[in-house]
């Protein structure tokens, strides 16, 4: 039997909602600091510093942009690597080494860095893409414009690589692997829904958002 999309709507808040409370509770009571960030940040940079950077693992594609997302949801991600909830060896090596104040002072300066604020609502999207954001009900955790999401534990998309929202995606689909994959089941769930033709027009869309995640480069790199 097929949900109506407001159940489905409904149904994807209320689970993600419970989930994100629990990297928020592991990290309570850390204060981060941007300064100490900033110095503990040289094991980044090399990656998420230069802009248009790309990694060739599991395919190639843009790193994602780090600078502008929210503090709570790099901890989130960071935790969920340093876990093995999401799978990426290299990513997983470097969070395994973070303590939580690491990724509190990491994930301080990363979010002090954000770009112009976009406007309250994106642009709207037409045909196929129109069809897949309601299909996913993106909205529902995201926000309206894809860059404020209704929990700060969830990530801004508006404006992301879309080479790296197609991968990302994709990653939420696999099961049963060593070393590729995520395991959110909220969004497992929304990511199986979709054709990788289908995710590639969604991860297309989203990037050509306005949004305020930017690659800020380090004086090395410019």
């Amino acid at each position: 039997m097929t949900q109506s999309l407001t159940s489905i709507a409904r149904t994807v808040v209320a689970a993600a909602t419970l989930f994100a409370a629990i990297p928020a509770a592991q990290a309570q009571g850390v204060t981060g600091s941007a300064d100490a960030g900033k110095k503990k940040a040289e094991m980044c940079i090399g990656c998420h510093g230069i802009k248009g950077y790309q990694n060739s693992f599991p395919e190639i594609h843009k790193v994602p942009k780090i600078s502008g997302q929210s503090d709570k949801y790099i901890v989130s991600a960071l935790t969920a690597y340093k876990k093995g909830d999401r799978k990426h060896p290299s990513m997983r090596g470097i969070a395994g080494s973070l303590s939580d104040q690491d990724m509190a002072d990491l994930a301080a300066f990363y979010s002090s860095q954000a770009g112009q604020a976009p406007g309250d609502t994106a642009a709207p999207a037409t045909g196929l893409a129109a069809e897949l954001i309601q299909k996913g009900a993106c909205a529902s955790c995201h926000g309206a414009n894809f860059a404020k999401p209704i929990d700060p534990t969830y990530p801004k998309i508006a404006g992301q690589h879309a080479d790296y929202l197609y991968v990302a995606l994709k990653a939420y689909t696999v099961e049963g692997h060593n070393v590729v994959g995520r395991g959110n089941p909220i969004m497992g769930g929304v990511a199986k829904q979709f054709k990788p033709a289908e995710m590639r027009e969604l991860a297309k869309y989203l990037g050509s958002l306005d949004g305020d995640l930017q690659t800020v480069p380090q004086s090395r790199f410019r």
